[in-house]
């Protein structure tokens, strides 16, 4: 009994070495690979259990492989590949569950892949091999080979393997939140760097304002093309600021000193398309009393904005390709060709895939347009952005209107927690309205619970607002542009003394709208 005891004693001194050098490899380094191979190096030094190896999960998933040894040749290493179920290591990452082969000569499952039966001692060898567990889920497995006619036994040997592959996990875990946390610093400050570089204030000057990742995205890829010539094809719900990112893409271009043209292909009545968008000769029809430019040609070495290119009728559309395609064009009742430059950029609300599936849309020209999609992201999908937006359009409308008015804490909560389904335009036509209609110089939760309420489904007794996702009956219905005549507008104007706002407010319309309208009526 006396001889056993100073064994006993001798076997614990070198279990605490094994887990207090292994803590202290932690706490050294947390690169796994330093760390684990000398964990593996202490438990064949000090407790002869040899040729240790990691196994875990190979990069893209499927099978695993040796990550991490001790004692083994780097062609061992490279061997060492298993499926699930594939042998004794196979099945322990399988099932989860340790298995313990006493005899590697004796067990048809021991594959004996890694390391050939030749290079191991001249007795009988066993092969232990533990799961790595994390949150129920297998990320490996730890294995070693013993020796098994030692005097120590193999509980003791379980028993400080449990604690290594327990220890060997959480190196694993926490190399790759470290991992995590340096490729969000690094896209943080890749972010922050391409804002600086950028500029807050040139964004916004062009109304561009926010600082979401979604928003940082589509404005990153505004820049990568903006020195190209490819077509580019902005894409997200009415009201994203499609024009505002087509004019940023514009400013930062090498045609930036040469004209930016916008046309609204939705505005457009379908028998004017061809002379709106390609001119017309003196006398090519009732009417034309002089030769007009079209808009390609008004847009020559600049920029040419084609705004709901998905409400171009189907014959247009083939004329538009021709264009694209050749780069010139004919003005109606001409039979020249004229060179066109420009830089196309067209815009939609639409699914375009959609549109060219039931045939309203033509797969060629999507094609032709889709060369660089840009989508732009929702009002609702970049909620961090609507306070900043809050202030830089109240500071414009109050601008413009000669007004000073502010927004009380709670107000501005309200507005925060909205959805905004129609967006930034939206969210300015409130914004407009609350400044108009504000009796004092500081707008209440109540009163942009009013006008937002009224907004969304147009009646004073409608439910009180609450932050919901939209539905349908809270986007405004689509009106086409001839849905207003004179008279109606000028009734409007009469009655609210010429406050355009209220006016279009009266009509149903935006103060955008309603301009338009004016504009095409020459009203304004």
């Amino acid at each position: 009994m006396s001889a056993a005891t100073p064994a006993a004693e001798r076997l614990q001194d070198e279990e605490m070495l094994v887990i207090r050098e292994s803590a202290r490899l932690m706490g050294k380094s947390l690169e796994p690979g330093p760390v684990i191979r000398e964990m593996l190096h202490l438990i064949s030094e000090f407790l002869g259990l040899n040729r240790g190896r990691v196994v875990l999960r190979q990069p893209g998933g499927g099978d695993y492989a040796i990550r991490y040894a001790y004692g083994l040749t780097q062609a061992e290493i490279e061997r060492g590949v298993y499926r699930p179920g594939d042998g004794v290591s196979g099945r322990v990452l399988q099932s989860g569950e340790t298995a313990i082969v006493q005899d590697i000569d004796d067990d048809p499952h021991y594959l004996a892949r890694a390391v050939e039966r030749d290079r191991l001692p001249n007795e009988t060898v066993s092969f232990i091999a533990l799961p790595l567990m994390s949150e129920g889920e297998v990320l490996g497995l730890l294995g070693v080979h013993r020796i098994r006619g030692r005097t120590r036994a193999l509980a003791d040997d379980l028993r400080i393997l449990e604690i290594v592959a327990t220890l060997v996990t959480q190196v694993l875990k926490l190399n790759d939140r470290v991992a995590e946390q340096t490729a969000r610093l690094e896209h943080e400050n890749r972010e922050l760097k391409w804002a600086l570089e950028r500029g807050s204030p040139q964004q916004a000057t062009l109304g561009i304002v926010g600082e979401s990742p979604a928003l940082r995205h589509a404005l990153r890829q505004v820049e990568q093309v903006a020195s190209t010539e490819a077509t580019v094809l902005l894409l997200g719900e009415s009201g994203t600021g499609k024009e505002l990112f087509a004019r940023a893409l514009h400013l930062s271009s090498s045609r930036r000193d040469q004209p930016f043209v916008k046309v609204n292909c939705g505005a457009i009545p379908e028998n004017l398309f061809e002379s709106e968008l390609f001119g017309y000769e003196k006398g090519a029809f009732t009417g034309a009393s002089t030769a007009r430019a079209g808009y390609f040609e008004q847009a020559s070495g600049g920029t040419l904005f084609l705004d709901e290119i998905g409400e171009l009728p189907l014959a247009m559309q083939v004329k538009l390709l021709r264009v694209l395609q050749e780069k010139s064009l004919q003005r109606v009742g001409s039979r020249r060709e004229t060179p066109i430059d420009v830089r196309i950029v067209a815009a939609t609300n639409l699914d375009l895939q959609q549109q060219v599936a039931a045939g309203r849309f033509r797969l060629d020209l999507y094609y032709r347009l889709n060369i660089i999609p840009i989508r732009l992201p929702a009002l609702r999908e970049r909620r961090e952005d609507i306070r900043p937006l809050v202030r830089h359009q109240l500071n414009l409308i109050s601008q413009s209107y000669q007004r000073n008015v502010g927004l009380t804490p709670e107000a501005m909560d309200r507005l925060a927690d909205y959805p905004w389904p129609g967006n930034i335009r939206q969210l300015r036509n409130v914004l407009e309205r609350l400044v108009l209609l504000a009796e004092g110089a500081s707008v209440s939760a109540r009163e942009v619970e009013h006008v937002i309420r009224s907004e969304a489904v147009g009646a004073p007794d409608a439910q009180p607002l609450l932050p919901v996702a939209p539905t349908a009956g809270a986007v405004r219905p689509y009106l086409p542009a001839q849905s207003h005549d004179r008279p109606q507008i000028e009734q409007a104007l009469a009655q609210t003394h010429g406050n355009k706002s209220r006016a279009a407010q009266q009509l149903g319309l935006t103060l955008r709208q309603l301009n338009y309208r004016m504009k095409r009526l020459e009203m304004a």
